[in-house]
């Protein structure tokens, strides 16, 4: 079934037909677009042989599942630009066209191919653009009476500027249009803001920026759901355990969370039904949230398929691409068994694996001095999954999988900032209880003795020698806790990350992170090692 291009005078196959479809891939596998959609682009292939149809797939990187020569029926290897989708579409004869599984790439082409006659099969273009068009989008969360953090749109540096001075700093500035998060910055000052300018983002008033009220110190969500316009099946809900302002990406998560409170989550598949049929979503829907103080806020969505979703079908057990196309197909999720005949019209998965994590994979250690902190840009390389019966079991088959091997025992550094330090006190004496020697900076070795625990003092890098390089060079620290907030503490402990990347050292810089290597170290001491398989 291989096509190679559909320019030439000659060509031995025959037209797929009307009753096709057409699958637009998510082209090459690079940092913010990978293998997670070329997954859901392969199993929308089967769930179509599944249901009678046949269908073409359009991938230009041939080095994929979804590009492999049993997936489809038509395969043609092909730039992913609207002009190359609509000559295969006119040569085999095809209108409906897939654009909610290959990630951005697709959806960007949606309004030319439909321009061309093309049916884009699900969500109707109108609905994309209400949640793509942040003026929209914001009219639509208000009139659903919901939260969003405060924020402008703005195509010129002036209004830049100025919307950033009125929401308040910092700001997470988002171009339009981009994959993975890419230029994507957090500016916690207005020479912060005037570098992220002067590095010439694309900016109009056709490509403006988002300027984002950016909620420090909050917990995020993601949300994967497949709706019909009327009912809605809430696939899962995913906590990130970095902290908000990570690209989802890069964020390990886990399945279900493991610190929310239940009010909280309900509120969220509240809001995911009211935003699906709002926007009327045939088809994936993604939302990110955040929440602080106790409070919902809506930050993102998107009308298709995330890069969760494979994760999130593997530990549910069930597979929300097929649920998807049985949409498609014109069955509805009442009909797939998905949600019950009566009620609120409201599904939602549970893991049945027990409990899920999904860690990133980075290549920093292939970089000398990089600084590996991450934030609203992509950096990762790929994902692995960590199953088990509890969540301790879970997070450490995930940081095995990606290479990172916590310590059964040592000594553990700590330097957290004002705000972290009550949440802190409860895991440093859960190290303790389990045998680790603490050792802190002055300020967190002092909060830690007045509520007594002994930390040893180790001296900043500013403070004189031996400092915490020195300690780490020296093969004394086996793992790190620092939580820093605000950019002048991201910037001024970059040292300890490259250092602690450099010696192959466990660093967390967030609490709940740090609570989640507590509990996988509990599992590593138990000398369990239990292999579970998926269902």
């Amino acid at each position: 079934p291989y096509f190679y291009s559909s320019w030439g005078e000659e060509d031995e196959g025959a037209p797929v037909g009307e009753s096709g479809v057409l699958i637009v891939g998510s082209g090459p596998n690079r940092i913010g677009q990978g293998l997670e959609f070329d997954t859901c682009c392969t199993l929308s292939s089967f769930a179509y042989r599944r249901e009678g149809r046949k269908t073409v797939m359009v991938n230009s990187n041939p080095e994929t599942v979804s590009t492999d020569f049993n997936v489809s029926d038509r395969l043609y290897i092909e730039p992913l630009t609207a002009e190359d989708v609509i000559h295969v579409l006119r040569k085999e004869n095809v209108r409906d066209v897939v654009v909610q599984l290959g990630g951005q790439t697709p959806l960007n082409m949606a309004e030319e191919l439909e321009a061309a006659g093309a049916r884009i099969v699900g969500t109707s273009l109108s609905g994309i653009h209400n949640a793509e068009d942040r003026e929209k989008f914001s009219a639509l969360i208000g009139r659903l009476g919901l939260r969003q953090p405060e924020n402008r749109m703005a195509g010129t540096p002036e209004t830049v500027r100025a919307a950033a001075e009125e929401i308040g700093y910092p700001v997470l500035l988002r171009p339009s249009f981009v994959l993975g998060g890419r230029s994507m910055t957090i500016a916690y000052s207005r020479s912060e803001l005037d570098d992220f300018l002067a590095a010439a983002p694309v900016l109009s008033e056709d490509r403006p920026v988002l300027v984002d009220q950016f909620l420090e110190d909050a917990f995020e969500y993601d949300v994967d759901a497949v709706s019909d316009a009327d009912s809605v099946y809430v696939g899962g809900i995913m906590q990130h355990i970095e902290a908000a302002g990570v690209h989802s990406g890069d964020s390990a998560c886990v399945f279900p969370p493991f610190k929310s409170d239940r009010t909280v989550e309900t509120e969220m598949v509240s809001a995911t039904a009211a935003i699906a049929r709002e926007i009327g979503v045939r088809g994936f829907l993604n939302i990110q949230f955040a929440v602080q103080e106790g409070r919902l806020y809506v930050l993102e969505v998107n009308p298709r398929a995330s890069r969760t979703v494979p994760f999130l079908s593997k530990a549910s057990g069930v597979d929300l691409v097929a649920a998807a196309v049985g949409v498609w197909s014109g069955r509805s999720l009442r009909a797939q068994g998905l949600v019950a005949p009566d009620g609120d019209g409201i599904g939602v998965g549970s893991c049945v694996t027990g409990w899920a994590v999904k860690e990133a994979m980075f290549s920093f250690d292939r970089f000398t001095g990089h600084d590996p902190l991450l934030g609203p840009e992509m950096r990762s390389t790929g994902e692995a999954i960590g199953i088990g019966a509890d969540f301790g079991e879970a997070f450490a088959k995930a940081t095995i999988a990606t290479g990172t091997q916590l310590p059964h025992q040592g000594r553990v550094f700590v330097a957290v900032n004002d705000y972290d330090k009550e949440t802190i006190l409860p895991i440093v004496r859960e190290f303790v209880e389990m045998g680790f020697v603490v050792a802190a900076t002055r300020g967190t070795a002092a909060f830690l003795f007045e509520h007594g625990i002994m930390a040893e003092v180790v001296l900043k890098v500013h403070e004189g020698h031996p400092h915490v390089v020195d300690h780490i060079r020296s093969g004394r620290i086996d793992m790190m806790i620092n939580t820093p907030l605000g950019r002048f503490t991201r910037s001024d402990d970059g040292y300890l990350r490259v250092e602690a990347l450099r010696h192959r050292i466990p660093y967390t810089t967030t609490t709940s992170a740090a609570r989640a290597a507590v509990e996988a170290i509990r599992h590593l001491r138990r000398g369990e090692t239990i292999a579970r398989p998926l269902p």
